[in-house]
């Protein structure tokens, strides 16, 4: 199936100017020639990119806690996981954790 640029929507019109859909559809769709996007990176974005160490990956751990969901022994503590959610939250905001 061939897409036709030609072709309009229902209501659209073909005569210059045409619909304001239209007319937003052909704008977005199409940048102006020579035109570059511009992408800012936060500054955290920046510090997490260019820090260049990686975690360490624990293998033995990994297939432990593998081996513990296999057998049905994992548990989940969701209370140490909102506990670490929201200080890691704090500390990205820069606020102090709530007491």
């Amino acid at each position: 199936m061939k897409i036709d640029s030609t072709t309009t929507a229902a209501g659209a019109t073909n005569a210059v100017g045409g619909s304001p859909e239209a007319r937003n559809r052909s704008s977005t769709a199409n940048p102006p020639a020579g035109a570059a996007a511009e992408v800012h990176l936060s500054e955290l974005a920046g510090q997490l990119q260019s820090s260049g160490e990686a975690l360490p990956f624990d293998a033995t751990r990994v297939a432990e806690i593998k081996r513990a969901i296999t057998d049905g022994r994992f548990t989940i503590n969701a209370d140490a996981i909102a506990d670490r959610l929201i200080a890691s939250a704090s500390e990205l905001l820069g606020s102090p954790p709530p007491a």
